[in-house]
Formats: C-alpha cells, sequence, structure tokens
C-alpha cells in the first residue's frame, strides 16, 4: 500500500492560480509542460492539475530563463538530478539489504 502524496506533491492547483502564484502566463506554464520540464495531471475534463512543488519548480524555471539557461538545458539538469537521486535510493536500498541480511544495526 502506497503513501497518500504530501500536500506538497498533491496535484489540485488550476493553471489560473498557478499563474497568479508564479506570475507566468498560461502559455509559458503550457509551453514548459511542452518541454517536458513539468508534469501537471488532467482531471476527469480535461484540465491540467498542479501541486505545490510544481509551483515551486515553474519559479525556479523561470529563474533560470532569465538568466539565460534555455529550456533544453534546465532538461538536461532536471535528468541529471533524477539520475543521482535514483542512485543514491539504490545504493541506500541495497545497504539496507546487507543490513537486514547480516544483521547489522546502526549505531545511534
Amino acid at each position: 500500500m502506497s503513501e497518500a502524496p504530501s500536500y506538497k506533491e498533491r496535484k489540485v492547483i488550476t493553471i489560473g492560480v498557478v499563474s497568479e502564484l508564479t506570475g507566468l502566463s498560461e502559455r509559458q506554464i503550457r509551453y514548459y509542460e511542452e518541454r517536458k520540464l513539468v508534469f501537471p495531471e488532467r482531471s476527469p475534463k480535461g484540465n491540467r492539475k498542479y501541486s505545490f512543488a510544481d509551483v515551486e519548480l515553474l519559479i525556479d524555471i523561470a529563474n533560470k530563463r532569465e538568466e539565460g539557461v534555455q529550456t533544453y538545458e534546465i532538461r538536461q539538469d532536471m535528468i541529471r538530478e533524477e539520475k543521482k537521486r535514483e542512485k543514491r535510493m539504490r545504493k541506500q536500498l541495497l545497504r539496507g539489504e546487507i543490513n537486514a541480511r547480516f544483521g547489522i544495526q546502526r549505531e545511534r
């Protein structure tokens, strides 16, 4: 059974509210979605739904764009960061499996 997403991860905010919160136009937000920088969910009626984490990400993207960073570069950075997170997670899982297998307990 998976945990419910935290309030920060729940996709409940409409594009209009995201636009107000970020100062980005709805068109800019859709463009960042097209460029695979943000991934909203869709409601049953097809409306985009964003999370607070998405809002923070969009603000970060907008700041990078103001600094002259291209969307392609931002996407490549996101991919690299995701790979680093996955590698750390695999390492932690492996460490946990080894510890469980050999009865190693962490000192507190």
